[in-house]
Parts: C-alpha cells; structure tokens; sequence
C-alpha cells in the first residue's frame, strides 16, 4: 500500500488496518506492512542471534530457534555476513603474500580505508575529502577539539547538552582543562526546563544568542543517547556561526540512523563511532569529518606518519606534506580486519539510501510507539497496573528509530524478564529502557512480538494480569 510523505504513522496503520478489516493492534498489520517493505530483503544480509543463543533466555518461556527481537542496534548494530569473508581474504593474503599485502589486492593495507570512504560520506551526506576513517570515537572528538577549540579571555566556553553521553563531557572537560581554563566557568551545560525530558530547540538556539559571545565551541549530539532526541543539527549550527563559534556534533548515535547532511548544513567538524547503526562489530573503525570551508585554514595540532600525502609518505625524509582537511588528522595505519567489517556494513547501506531507511524508520518506530500507547497508557479504572511513558519526542523528525520507555514499575526486574523472552534491549539508570528497531534488519513483525512479549514481563514482573 502506497502512503504519501506526509503521512503519519498513525493514518497509515488506520488506513491498513481499515483495509485488512482488523484492528491496528492486530498481528495482520505487522504482516502487511512486512509484505510490502520495499527494504525486507536487506535482513538477510545480516546474522540475527537465536533466541537460545542469547544467555540470558529462559528456554522454557520461549522457543529458542526463532530470531531474537534485536531492539539494541544502539549500542551494537547485527553483523554482516560478509564480514567473515572480508575478515577472511585479508587473513588469506597475510598468509601467502605477507608484507606484499600493503600494496596488493583489492584492500591493499596501506590505504584500505581510503578506498570506503566514498561509502561512509554517502550515509553522513559529505563530500568524500572531508571524511575520514580512523581511531575511535574519542580520540578523534580530541583531536578535533585540539583544533576547533581555540579559546581567548573573552570567548572561551563549550556548550553541550547536559547528560551527554559521558565520554563527551569527560573529553570537553580535559580539554578546557588542558588550556588553562576552569570547567566551572567554562563549560556551559545546556538543560531541560523543569519537569521536561527533552531540550526545546527554541531553548538551544536562546542559550546561543544569549551567550554566543563567550562561547568558543557549540558541541551537541546528533542524537541524544539517553531520551533519542534528534537535534536540529541545522539550526544549530546557523545560530552557532553567526555568534562567530565553531559548530560541531557527536554524531554517534545519529548516524546510519538519521538522515544527515553535514556538508548542506555547514557543520564545521564531526564525529562518530560505527559499531552502533553501522554495524562494524565492537570497537570498530570510528569516522571524522571537516567541511571544505576549513580546508586550508585549520589543520590537526598533532601530526603522524598517516596525515603525509600518500604520494610522498613512503620517502621517508621526515619532511611533512601535510594533506588537506580531515585526511591530515590521520595519525597510524588503520586496522585492515576493522577496515573489512565496516566495508561490509557499508556495501549495504549502499544498496540504499538514508531517505528510504528514514522512511520506513518513521512507520517502525511510530507503529511501536502506537502499540505501547494503546496497551500501556495510565488506566484511571485500574491505578495498581503498570504503564509505559515514553519520554522521546513524539514527532518523527525529532527522533530517529530508538525510543526510551520509562516504567511506572522497578525496571530492572521488567529488563530481566524481557531478556528471559528472548528480547535484546537495553536499559539505563535510573528508570529508562532504550528500543531500537533498526530499519536494516528489524522488521514489523519484531516490533508486534516485542510488544506482545513486554505485556507478559510486566504481568510477571508486577503479578498482575495485563491484556496485551
């Protein structure tokens, strides 16, 4: 069935549901919607757990052969199954061609991640030049900052959200620390008003004009990790620049998963890690990027052997040719097995597009989010039975595929049964389960079994009867 962009998740399920003569709630929904998913066959190129594979599964409340429910893509995407046989050929070439393999075959070793490149500015919407493939997540935020963040007397401040993810907040912390400055009056902490969960993009842009002048660096999320707020990244960089501060976003959990535009948009430098939406196995390859604008102007304040243009590294005169932009932030060689895992992540995103994943990653999350409303809101008539709150913005441009569920009831004994059943999620103190259906590999069914299997954890984690 056709719907239009304009859509919402709500109109389509009724008009479905009006069509097949059911209800929304009804199992037929979720098998028509996975009927006519342009973007099911991409599952297949994925390995999904089986319920018994997973630890903690009770097998006496769950068949254990059935595919899991993976709603954890936010903390680490499924594998490829191309990922063995990457892995594999480059294992191969060691063997038989030893250090020949640098500059051999199809991933020659000196340059493999130069050659995905092209794949990886496709999903975050650059130009390839001004990414990167390189380090972890963390290391490059560093190496970015060492650059971006240049502070005076006078403008010497960092914004981010509060509650980021603490990674962010440690590494902007030793930064300021590192020039000198006190975080007490340097970093400016960007909150919620009171009784809300989520920051009002009216709020952010306010603190900016407010304090433009002072401020050196604005650095937010793509995607908030805890409440799965999509920022307007947009607007938050045009009010950023025009204060004259540099702009920039932790896209960990944004990208693979929002639609991103980091060159239209302005943004000054990025980062990101790609074991989450990206699916390059843990610990993988993190990627980093700097607009063209910056070129020429702003380069890396530490320098390795891998920021030499490549034309020239092997002369060894210890004379740098430092390369433009983000490539003169490399610093080593890059792990080839790691380079194989993102390679097949990214060979699938490439048999697509982040437009027709957002598309049918409104419709998931919003049929989830249906769902939980209609069996687990408040009941006046039944004060005693547990609900869910969902604290994520309810508008499906302010969020990407996960949402965060608050419980009316202890969260960690709910987390235990869900995972009894088979469920892979996560939770977060104090109170917050995080679901993700991911639109590569999860599907409409996964989100109506979920739901399903979420009523009888909380019947057993409350001992009362619930309808679901």
């Amino acid at each position: 069935m056709e719907s239009s962009p304009s859509d919402s998740p709500h109109e389509v399920l009724q008009r479905v549901a009006a069509e097949l003569g059911c209800t929304p709630t009804s199992r037929n929904v979720a098998l028509y919607l996975d009927k006519r998913d342009p973007l099911q066959h991409l599952r297949k190129q994925f390995l999904v757990p089986r319920v018994g594979d997973l630890p903690p599964t009770d097998l006496t409340l769950v068949e254990g052969t059935e595919d899991c429910i993976y709603f954890v893509g936010n903390s680490l995407g499924l594998q490829p199954k191309s990922a063995r046989k990457y892995i594999d050929e480059e294992l191969d070439k060691w063997a038989k061609t030893g250090v020949h393999g640098h500059m051999e075959g199809h991933r020659p070793w000196a340059y493999a991640e130069n050659t995905i490149e092209d794949l990886m500015a496709n999903v975050v919407g650059a130009k390839p030049e001004e990414v990167a493939i390189m380090n972890g997540l963390t290391v490059n935020l560093h190496l970015l900052l060492l650059s971006f963040y240049r502070p005076t007397e006078k403008r010497h401040k960092i914004l981010i959200e509060d509650k980021a993810f603490p990674s962010d907040h440690y590494a902007v912390e030793s930064q300021i620390r590192l020039r000198g400055f006190d975080p007490q009056q340097s970093l400016l902490l960007m909150k919620s008003r009171a009784g809300e969960e989520t920051l009002r993009t009216e709020d952010i842009l306010a603190m900016i004009e407010k304090e433009g002048e002072s401020i050196a660096v604005v650095l937010f999320s793509g995607v908030q990790y805890y409440t799965g707020q999509l920022f307007n990244m947009a607007a938050i960089t045009t009010a950023g620049q025009s204060k004259g501060c540099f702009v920039g976003f932790d896209c960990a959990h944004a990208v693979g998963n929002a639609e991103l535009r980091l060159h239209d948009w302005g943004v000054d430098f990025a980062c990101w890690c790609s074991y989450k939406y990206l699916n390059s196995g843990a610990g993988g390859l993190a990627g980093a990027f700097i607009h063209e604008k910056h070129a020429h102007t702003v380069k890396s304040a530490l320098w390795g052997w891998w920021g030499h243009d490549l034309k020239t590294r092997f002369v060894m005169n210890n004379v740098m040719d430092l390369l433009p932009g983000i490539s003169g932030f490399r610093l080593s060689n890059q792990p080839i097995l790691l380079v194989c895992t993102l390679q097949a992540s990214l060979e699938v995103f490439n048999q697509t597009s982040m437009q027709a994943l957002r598309k049918k990653s409104k419709l998931l999350t919003g049929y989830l989010e249906y769902l939980i409303k209609h069996y687990y809101t408040p009941d006046e008539a039944h004060p005693g039975k547990p609900y869910v709150r969902i604290i994520t913005p309810a508008d499906p441009e302010e969020r990407g595929c996960q949402l965060s569920l608050s419980f009316s009831v202890p969260i960690r004994s709910v987390f235990k049964e869900l995972e009894k059943r088979g469920v892979a999620c996560d939770m977060r103190e104090p109170n917050i389960l995080r679901v993700a259906p991911v639109p590569l590999y999860n599907s409409f069914s996964d989100v109506h079994r979920f739901v399903h299997l979420l009523g009888s954890a909380l019947e057993a984690s409350s001992d009362l009867p619930l309808s679901a």
